[in-house]
């Protein structure tokens, strides 16, 4: 390539001349630039890749799911037997004993309560039988010192034992006679106390002479203090179908100072 030199030219160029020289050297650079670019590139070869293809395995399905088996039934539980169930035995009312009378239930139930006598006696002598003898009866036998009906007292022997409080119609009761005196000694100490006596109560009203028994007693001197007055004291017999009777009396007696 050969640059195309220009001559220095004595004479002055004109303005078109120098354009011209200007577009046509652009011209020239431009084809210079353009036709090594294309060169390089041409001498430059594509590099070459191998690709290499795999197969991948594809991922095998999981195996199906087995469906549980169906439930067995349960057997179906046989019909229990009829069981034939004895018979009862009837209940029978029994017989009345031989003898014996049934008594009907009233017709009339009666609404207003029967009439009492206030003026009678509350017991009777003669349900008090007392003691037998061989032979005898519940009316008394021939020969007893009772009369004739008395119950209660032996064929010949003696009347009956005291009564109890709860045996007798009207019960005893002190009507007079002085009381216990209080010992000195135990007034002048200032000490009190009591003394619980049992004892008989003869028909005349009069303590039984040693039938006496000391219950209770806080001291001996109320003890013999109450001895000493028993036979001065006076009672009421007991009665029963107004007759005197014997009775087994329990009495306290009280020993205190006035305050």
């Amino acid at each position: 390539m050969r640059l195309i030199e220009s001559k220095p030219d004595k004479k002055r160029r004109s303005p078109a001349g120098t354009l011209f020289s200007i577009i046509l050297h652009s011209v020239i650079l431009f084809l210079a630039v353009f036709a090594t670019a294309r060169a390089g590139r041409k001498a430059e070869k594509p590099r070459e890749t191998k690709v290499s293809f795999v197969e991948v395995k594809k991922d095998e399905p999981p195996p199906p799911k087995k469906e549980p088996p169906p439930p067995k039934e349960a057997p179906k539980p046989k019909a229990p037997k009829a069981v034939s169930m004895p018979e009862l035995p009837k209940i029978v009312a029994p017989a009345p004993p031989k003898g014996f009378t049934v008594l009907p239930p009233p017709v009339t139930v009666p609404t207003s309560l029967p009439t009492i006598d206030l003026s009678k006696a509350i017991t009777n002598e003669s349900d008090f039988s007392g003691k037998g003898v061989a032979g005898g009866s519940d009316k008394g036998v021939a020969g007893g010192t009772g009369k004739e009906g008395d119950t209660g007292k032996l064929a010949g022997g003696d009347d009956h034992g005291p009564y109890m409080e709860f045996q007798v119609e009207k019960a005893v009761t002190k009507i007079g006679g002085e009381a216990p005196e209080y010992p000195l000694s135990l007034r002048t100490s200032g000490v009190e106390g009591q003394v619980l006596a049992q004892f008989v109560v003869n028909e005349s009203g009069r303590y039984e002479p040693g039938s006496l028994k000391i219950l209770e007693s806080s001291n001996p001197a109320f003890t013999a203090a109450v001895k000493d007055a028993l036979p001065r004291m006076r009672f009421s017999a007991a009665q029963i179908g107004g007759r005197k009777v014997q009775q087994l009396v329990q009495m306290p007696f009280q020993f205190h100072l006035a305050k």
